[in-house]
């Protein structure tokens, strides 16, 4: 075993050794327009009542418009979705360009938009934001969710992973 300086690379490396879900956190940022980020700091928090929680980069655009809208959705990928990871890992994001993608999205009573063909869907309202460092943590409530067939796309070391069959 090594010991390391703590600093933020080894840190990474370190948080990167724990293989993830990937999700992309939805939102709409204005009437009927929707913005996403992809995320692997997820967890389930609580059952009772249904909460989870969701880290967001302090300079991340999806930060603004979670705070002002206070609903969101969690869209759990598929093993084939590796395109819409990295699609809403960029920052330029367009109705257009989602259109053009094929993206279609879902839209809860509630307003929340979700991706259609997502492995799972969370849709929660805002009960607790929390600076840390350079990200906030939200704490949602569950107001809806589904869970579909298939098998979810991960993310271990720095690489997108599937389960072996």
């Amino acid at each position: 075993m090594s010991v390391s300086t703590l600093n933020p690379e080894m840190f990474r490396r370190v948080a990167g050794a724990f293989a993830t879900g990937v999700t992309v956190i939805t939102v709409e940022r204005e009437p009927g327009e929707v913005h996403g980020m992809t995320a692997n700091s997820f967890t389930s928090v609580s059952l009772d009542p249904l909460l989870i929680l969701v880290c967001v980069d302090q300079d991340a655009r999806l930060l603004a418009f979670l705070k002002s809208q206070r609903r969101f959705g969690v869209n759990i990928l598929r093993e084939d979705q590796q395109f819409l990871s990295e699609h809403f890992a960029r920052p330029d994001q367009t109705p257009e360009l989602d259109k053009n993608l094929g993206i279609r999205f879902l839209w809860t009573e509630s307003g929340v938009p979700l991706l259609q063909g997502a492995l799972a869907h969370l849709s929660c309202h805002l009960v607790a934001e929390h600076p840390a460092g350079d990200h906030t943590i939200f704490v949602g409530e569950v107001e809806s969710m589904s869970c579909h067939d298939g098998e979810p796309l991960l993310f271990h070391r720095g690489q997108y992973r599937r389960l072996a069959r």
